[in-house]
């Protein structure tokens, strides 16, 4: 059976990853290479200096070129940042034929009135995603084709990016001679990585903890609910150990990293009272595990402002699933479970094979989650995704849209 290769790019904040894999269409991908190098030129996921960024992404491209033995041509490529927004909106349309027989280019209408939202002109389209369909009234059709009606509607979660964003990103991209597949809102990548169907179905808060932002997806009923970025990550836990503890910031990284704990005591037997010696700096473990608590109580509370409905906990029964990297924090689970009052675990990406060790590791998930992404959405499956960059067609690839 002939293989398909497929790639994906997580532009981060520290870090750049690139996934080389193929795939077959019925397995999961077959990872090839992997690059992974420290992240410059990009601040709270956004590229403020474009030189640096462009030799960053090149170097980790050519470290996963390295690995798979062949040259990347074109990638999938994650989007984060602040200037991300989203909005629902509805769309309808008549079946006018004399069979009144719902067909594939009626969902593309559909869609298309659907995504007339008025998108102001620093912002560009990044996905229409349909969150549910109705046929003459009736609601929670998964899908509509082959259905007879007189009148089709969609409700959709639409998301934008701001324009100078992406082309600084596309830029960056492009000048490294790669081009772009599809750009794709980063937690809806990580969330192909690390959420099983049930999650998605049963209804779930995925929160992407990375090193600049803290990226937001809720899904219900297998869709797309809610999206979010939150500008505090990592970055601010480090920054808050530096100025309080009189460290340069990447000492205040390193021991972070090394000895950073939101419960010390329960998720470690580290004494309370040690003091922590790193390259002739001495502080105090009560100090830095105070510091990192407090400051990821007040992420883990901002989450919860972030999410649509007060009674959260009867939209997301599914709980709360933590990844990216600084998930990694010893304790924040509990932590998190404690603020939440819901199920909370850490997502790490699931079913991988090839040279794929390094990857299993909640900061990996959006890097594995753009090369799930073209498979997944190739998929049979209840819905179309359209998108600034390409279409994902999940009923049958009945018809091809591009913008």
């Amino acid at each position: 059976m002939k293989r398909t290769r497929i790639a994906g790019i997580d532009v981060g904040t520290t870090k750049i990853c690139t996934i080389m894999a193929d795939t077959d269409g019925n397995s999961a991908p077959r990872i090839l290479g992997v690059g992974i190098v420290p992240s410059r030129g990009l601040q709270k996921g956004m590229v403020v200096n474009v030189n640096e960024a462009k030799a960053s992404i090149k170097e980790s491209v050519k470290k996963a070129e390295q690995s798979a033995g062949y040259k990347l041509e074109s990638a999938f490529v994650g989007v984060t940042g602040r200037h991300i927004t989203a909005v629902n909106n509805r769309g309808a349309i008549a079946i006018t034929r004399n069979d009144r027989l719902v067909r594939g280019d009626d969902l593309k209408r559909v869609l298309d009135v659907a995504r007339s939202v008025k998108v102001p002109n620093d912002q560009e389209l990044l996905h229409v995603i349909p969150r549910s369909w109705v046929v003459d009234g009736q609601d929670g059709v998964k899908n509509p084709v082959g259905m007879h009606g007189f009148r089709l509607d969609v409700e959709t979660h639409i998301i934008t990016a701001a324009a100078t964003s992406i082309q600084n990103l596309t830029k960056c991209i492009r000048g490294c001679g790669i081009e772009i597949e599809d750009l794709v809102m980063e937690p809806l990548a990580s969330a192909e990585a690390v959420l099983t169907d049930e999650e998605k179905t049963d209804g779930t808060i995925l929160a992407d903890i990375g090193g600049g932002t803290t990226d937001i997806a809720v899904f219900k009923d297998n869709s797309i609910y809610h999206t979010a970025v939150i500008p505090v990550a990592g970055y601010q836990v480090t920054r808050d150990i530096s100025v309080g503890l009189d460290l340069s910031f990447e000492l205040a990284e390193e021991m972070k990293k090394k000895y950073g704990n939101v419960l010390p005591g329960e998720a470690d037997d580290r004494d309370d009272d040690q003091t922590l010696t790193e390259d002739g700096h001495s502080v105090s473990y009560r100090d830095l595990s105070e510091i990192v608590r407090v400051r990821v109580e007040e992420l883990l509370r901002l989450i919860v402002l972030e999410l649509p409905r007060s009674d959260y906990s009867k939209l997301v029964p599914g709980g709360l699933v933590l990844t990216g990297g600084s998930s990694n924090l010893p304790g924040i689970a509990e932590l998190a479970a404690a603020v939440t009052h819901l199920p909370v675990r850490i997502g790490v990406p699931m079913n991988l094979y090839g040279v794929a060790d390094s990857l299993y590791d909640p900061c990996y998930a959006t890097g594995v989650g753009l090369v799930l992404w073209k498979s997944r959405k190739s998929e049979v499956g209840t819905a179309t995704w359209q998108t600034k960059h390409g279409m994902r067609n999940w009923v049958n690839r009945l018809f091809h849209f591009f913008k």
